[in-house]
């Protein structure tokens, strides 16, 4: 059945009313909120909450509008952080929504995550319509899911949209967490929301542009250098417009740019690869970036951020690390299958890979101090430390 309406009253926090309306109801509230956010990725540069959804159980559903209390009153979020701060909150891919709510200064101290929960109690499809289809048997609908949210004012389609998400949390949550006390994980996925509160977004790194798809082949320094000159004046672009970088000129246009490095503003106005709706009307800036790249100073290779070198080099450079993780890994897919759960929620791939190149003799203490759960060192450590005794023998045979 397809949900075409909320099943609860659904309210608009825009003014001092509704602000006043929500808060008050969100003070008699004890039980646990639904939470969603909508952004406007892939329109803007900031990672913003352009509407946040609050759906109490046992009352309605309140959509906030940020952007408009800004101009009632400044301060807002610091009232309702006061509020939704001290309660539990349901969420479906928690990681997603965390920063912008962080943003805004609103962190709960224990979350509940409904996707992370789909994965570790074996469903096979954990998006939200997915999820909502299999368990509650109800057809969210999803026209809206990349709409640009920053526009003013939202039609009454897209609050619809956006209302549902955090009306079906509720039911969902109740469905899921049967099925991982049937299957004896509900401790796991415990664990899991409680590593929550120490999620942190990735840094940006040192060097940005250097994540240019296909730019880790370029070995050409005049090339790196324009690369890195338009990359660097897009991103500046970007952050002081607001726009997403992307919708000036895209990635694969910087690497068309720089594939022949041109010699003249005609040069690249004639590449007809170098596209993007400011490719031609900030066609100067670009010039200027490339013409003045020769004056960058940047290295001939990215720096050393304490990341192990990529895996699929390591059976030629890396041979020994290479055996271990062969005599690793094998097990726990095998395991992860059993247990009906991805093997990246058995063990994050990354710490595997550490413990293969850089074994530190202590498996269970290596792990933990990476940051793998109790759960999954239980797991785990057993059949790693299996796996590196075999592996041993074949290391030997190595020239």
């Amino acid at each position: 059945m397809k949900l075409e309406a909320p099943r609860r009253e659904v309210e608009i926090v825009q003014d001092q009313n509704g602000l006043d309306l929500m808060l008050g109801e969100l003070e008699k509230n004890t039980e646990t909120l639904a939470i969603d956010t909508e952004r406007a990725s892939g329109f803007r540069y900031s990672q913003r909450a352009y509407l946040i959804q609050v759906g109490l159980a046992d009352a309605g559903i309140f959509l906030i509008d940020p952007i408009a209390l800004n101009e009632v009153e400044p301060d807002w979020n610091s009232r309702v952080a006061a509020e939704l701060n001290s309660k539990p909150w349901l969420l479906h891919a928690a990681t997603q929504d965390m920063p912008c709510l962080q943003e805004l200064g609103f962190q709960s101290t224990q979350i509940i995550d409904t996707e992370l929960a789909s994965r570790l109690a074996g469903f096979q499809r954990v998006g939200l319509g997915a999820m909502v289809e299999e368990l509650l048997s109800l057809e969210l609908a999803k026209e809206h899911s990349a709409a640009d949210w920053s526009l003013r004012p939202f039609g009454s389609e897209m609050l619809t949209y956006a209302a549902l998400d955090v009306d079906v949390l509720h039911d969902l949550w109740a469905s899921i967490s049967q099925s991982l006390i049937e299957q004896g994980k509900m401790e796991w996925a415990q664990q899991e929301f409680a590593a929550l509160q120490n999620f942190q977004p990735k840094p940006t790194p040192e060097e940005p542009w250097r994540n240019l798809p296909g730019l880790s082949r370029v070995k050409d320094i005049a090339k790196l250098k324009a690369a890195a000159a338009l990359w660097l004046v897009r991103d500046e672009i970007a952050r002081t417009t607001d726009i997403a970088p992307g919708r000036l000129i895209p990635d694969r246009s910087i690497m068309a740019a720089i594939d022949k490095v041109p010699r003249s503003k005609h040069e690249l106005a004639q590449n007809k690869a170098f596209q993007g709706r400011a490719s031609r009307s900030k066609l100067d800036t670009w010039w200027q970036a490339i013409a003045d790249s020769s004056g960058l100073e940047i290295a001939e290779s990215a720096p050393n951020t304490g990341a192990i070198p990529h895996h699929k080099n390591w059976e030629r450079r890396f041979p020994e690390a290479h055996l271990r993780l062969k005599f690793t890994r094998e097990p726990l897919v095998a395991h992860a299958e059993e247990l009906a759960l991805p093997v990246e929620n058995l063990l994050t791939p990354d710490f595997l890979r550490r413990v293969c190149f850089e074994p530190a003799g202590d498996v269970r203490s290596q792990l933990a101090e990476l940051g793998a759960r109790p759960w999954q060192l239980d797991q785990v450590v057993p059949l790693i430390e299996a796996g590196l005794a075999l592996a041993g023998p074949e290391i030997e045979k190595l020239p």
